[in-house]
């Protein structure tokens, strides 16, 4: 085959669409899971690559034999761990930014690039009804980008922040420098402050509880810095979450940015998987007090229909988050953003090369529209809020943790498997064995966290294909299994009948 050869491009072309169109409507005949064990892959393939090409035809059949068994497969309508990576019609955008296969890493590589993203950052800057200070068309000097995942916001904003202290009090004082988030804020924030160079104990995280839904207190935080101002070091930077991984918990923005506005720091607002639930009227007052932050983001990826990877990121200040790793070169030179004509998109990013996201974004919001997007979004909450009224019926079972959005945290209860209800170890066992049990059906797919100490399934509704029919079926394999594993001994409906008594006061 010819590079490029237009004719066999094109055959090719086709039979990859028709072996994805074949996926996708089997889908549901495999385990959601993957079941295999690791190394299957290197004893099944070749320990040395081909000497001679080798036909598509046969490419794709190994793809079939050997590569599907090993995918857990997030486009499962079964799937229900995480938060899900759904994309639809941005697959077709995907295509076309992998046809065109663009380096936009300055306006004049290819103007389009750089000014889509401009385009569809405005776009959901005010489906957000984000303060206008994040918008690139106001004074303030704000603006939009797209990356790749959480962890670059984190570690770009954090670095801003860093660069910032330091060029005020000298840097000789950067191990003095302190970050603050809760005990429920992603893992990727710790990732960030090593990249950033911050002190493990430097990195500060306040506890949280389950009587304030796992809130970021701002009276704690206010306390810690203040214990922390007193040894010495420096507060930078604070993590906010809008619906933390755990638990789907919202931090209190207003307040929060209230508390760290006295020390001068740094607030990004992490709303990875929440934010866009936020397009919705409904849900938009979880970013009441967003105006007070540095910065904010969210993942198209997560829930917005748009292939990974790709993380919205807005900033108050362009040039304080610009100019730590700003770079001039002669080869790189481009007079309309010299001129402040256009955005130079290699400056807001770790590497210089960027691929051209936009379009994928851009064929996501056009496909759907407004109104396509929210009632997606409504339909996946109603759908959780179907799950936990099943929980909720089930006296077997306890809700722990409220669900705000399509995330329904929950156990079986230790009244229901004979211990006191302050035995938590034993329940987290028997809740551990309740969920690989469910898993290895590989019927569907949910995930796990422990919180307070407390073991807890986390189902979460997410996918595009999912109906309410894969919800139903879901909760009646929790329900099986939950029973196959409790039995039915005595003891077990002794404690199932104290326990209703309690529960209605007799």
């Amino acid at each position: 085959m010819k590079p490029l050869d237009p004719v066999e491009f094109r055959r090719q072309g086709h039979m990859v669409i028709d072996f994805l169109a074949d996926y996708y409507q089997n889908i549901e005949k495999y385990p959601v899971l993957s079941q295999v064990k690791p190394g299957y892959l290197l004893e099944s393939l070749p320990d040395c690559a081909p000497t001679y090409p080798e036909s598509v035809e046969a490419i794709l059949k190994d793809v079939q034999k050997d590569i599907i068994p090993g995918i857990t497969h997030w486009q499962s309508p079964n799937f229900f761990a995480y938060f899900a990576c759904s994309p639809t019609s941005s697959f077709l955008g995907e295509m076309l930014l992998n046809g065109f296969n663009v380096v936009g890493f300055n306006w004049v590589s290819s103007p389009a690039a750089t000014e889509l993203e401009i385009v569809v950052m405005e776009w959901l800057s005010k489906l957000l009804q984000l303060p206008p200070t994040f918008s690139s068309s106001s004074d303030g000097g704000g603006g939009g980008v797209l990356l790749g995942t959480t962890c670059e916001a984190l570690v770009w904003t954090m670095l801003a922040a860093k660069e910032k202290t330091l060029d005020q009090i000298g840097r000789e004082n950067t191990y003095k420098l302190a970050v603050y988030c809760s005990d429920q804020t992603h893992v990727c924030f710790q990732k960030a402050a090593k990249i950033i160079g911050i002190q493990p104990e430097n990195v500060r995280k306040v506890l949280t509880t389950r009587s304030t839904n796992f809130q970021l207190s701002p009276k704690s935080l206010d306390e810690m810095i203040k214990r922390d101002l007193e040894v010495g070091l420096i507060p930078i930077y604070l993590c906010a979450t809008v619906g933390t991984t755990s638990t789907t918990a919202v931090d209190p923005l207003a307040t929060l940015c209230e508390v760290t506005s006295k020390y001068n720091m740094w607030v990004h607002v992490d709303a990875a998987y929440a934010g866009t639930a936020c397009l919705c009227p409904e849900f938009r007052h979880f970013l009441d007090g967003v105006e007070g932050a540095s910065s904010f983001s969210f993942n198209a990826h997560k829930w917005l229909l748009t292939n990974l990877a790709c993380c919205c990121l807005w900033v108050r200040n362009k040039s304080l988050f610009t100019k730590p790793l700003s770079t001039n070169s002669e080869m790189l030179a481009d007079k309309a953003t010299e001129s402040g004509k256009a955005v130079g998109y290699k400056e807001w990013q770790i590497s210089l090369s960027r691929r051209f996201q936009a379009l994928k974004l851009w064929m996501a919001l056009r496909s759907y529209g407004v109104t396509g997007l929210r009632e997606r979004i409504r339909k996946h909450v109603k759908m959780a809020k179907d799950f936990e009224g099943f929980v909720n019926m089930d006296t077997r079972f306890e809700i722990m943790a409220p669900r705000y959005f399509s995330l329904v945290c929950f156990r079986v209860s230790p009244y229901a498997i004979g211990k006191h209800l302050d035995n938590d170890h034993e329940a987290n066992e028997f809740n551990q064995k309740l969920l690989e049990s469910v898993n290895a059906t590989g019927r569907a797919y949910m995930t796990n966290s422990v919180v307070g100490g407390v073991y807890i399934i986390r189902f979460v509704v997410g996918v595009a294909l999912t109906e309410d029919r894969h919800v139903e079926m879901a909760w009646k394999l929790v329900q099986s299994q939950a029973t196959s594993l409790l039995g039915t001994s005595t003891l077990l409906k002794t404690n199932l009948c104290n326990h209703l008594k309690k529960q209605l006061g007799m």
